[in-house]
């Protein structure tokens, strides 16, 4: 009988020490992006690499289509616990990446993931400074583009037209150019569009098309004057509670991700565009110097207020990485 209890103690310390080795954090993924989106096989493909690179010791679970909070809650979602990661749009507690994440400029796209890479570690002690640690780069320079209900639009010369814009860089576009900026949440545009709240919009394709919307507003211009960078930041009290090797494996499956959805992503959104057309949209491709033109017309002025909230240094160093992809 003596021998028998020893032999379960061992038995049932064995479990317990297997369990200990076994268990798992859980990381909860917020996104915007639905299920449609490739973004999304982005970022399962991201939670798979983490599985597997943490044997299984951290768990990234995802929520789609801002299912636990919306377009401006990403900072209070992270810091309050609501989500893990997020993505973090343009918010004063950010300041040179709220005037940053969309600059006005022709980036060249053939090396990616290293031209987000350098503009993430530019604001990661901004990040820091508010328990955040970024992590994965959502970049939306290749697709950030415009709408409208009616065809043959002047993009220089909105003359009134009310149309969507995501931040404060766009809106300063809109108005330059005559319009007037309305802020619409991604899962409110299909709605807005079709009940006329407003006459254009400013979005992504990926997230354009993933929610229908051509289907309202059909007319495209592929302007190309944005480097755009969407970070996803993770609550960085959680960060540093990651063992080193954990945080490696994040890090290592944010890089590989990113490289791995790339052309996923382009493609994807070209196939997009080109089923629109062929259903009756149209897209028109702005000449080179037409884009360049209207960077030009909203340049100087965003330059002084990226000046004023990043500081003079950081935001030459942004100007300087920019300038190094130009197109």
């Amino acid at each position: 009988m003596k021998n028998t209890w020893k032999a379960t103690a061992s038995a049932l310390a064995l479990i317990a020490s297997f369990g200990v080795a076994q268990a798992e954090t859980t990381l909860r993924l917020s996104t915007y992006v639905n299920e449609a989106d490739i973004r999304y096989e982005g970022f399962k493909h991201f939670a798979d690499l983490v599985a597997e690179k943490t044997k299984g010791s951290v768990n990234v679970q995802l929520f789609p289509s801002s299912t636990i909070h919306g377009w401006s809650e990403g900072v209070d979602s992270v810091q309050g616990g609501v989500s893990d990661i997020s993505w973090i749009n343009a918010d004063n507690r950010l300041p040179c990446y709220a005037v940053t994440s969309l600059y006005p400029a022709m980036v060249s796209l053939d090396n990616q993931p290293a031209l987000d890479a350098a503009y993430a570690d530019l604001i990661r002690e901004e990040a820091a400074n508010v328990n955040l640690v970024p992590l994965i780069n959502s970049n939306y320079s290749y697709d950030q583009e415009w709408w409208f209900h009616d065809a043959n639009i002047d993009l220089g010369k909105l003359d009134g037209k009310l149309v969507r814009s995501i931040g404060p860089l766009v809106s300063a576009m809109i108005e330059t150019w005559g319009g007037e900026p309305v802020f619409v949440a991604p899962k409110e545009v299909f709605q807005a569009s079709e009940r006329g709240v407003v006459d254009g919009i400013n979005m992504g394709v990926a997230t354009y098309s993933s929610w229908k919307l051509w289907d309202v507003m059909p007319h495209m211009i592929n302007a190309n004057l944005f480097y755009g960078n969407i970070i996803y930041m993770m609550n960085k009290s959680k960060f540093d509670g990651l063992t080193p090797e954990e945080q490696t494996a994040l890090q290592q499956a944010a890089q590989e991700t990113e490289i791995w959805l790339q052309p996923r992503y382009e493609g994807w959104v070209d196939e997009q565009v080109a089923a629109a057309v062929a259903a009756g949209g149209t897209e028109v491709n702005m000449p080179k110097e037409k884009s360049l033109e209207l960077i030009s017309s909203v340049k100087g002025k965003w330059d002084e207020t990226v000046d004023a909230a990043c500081g003079a240094d950081l935001a030459g160093k942004i100007r300087s990485l920019l300038d190094s992809h130009a197109q």
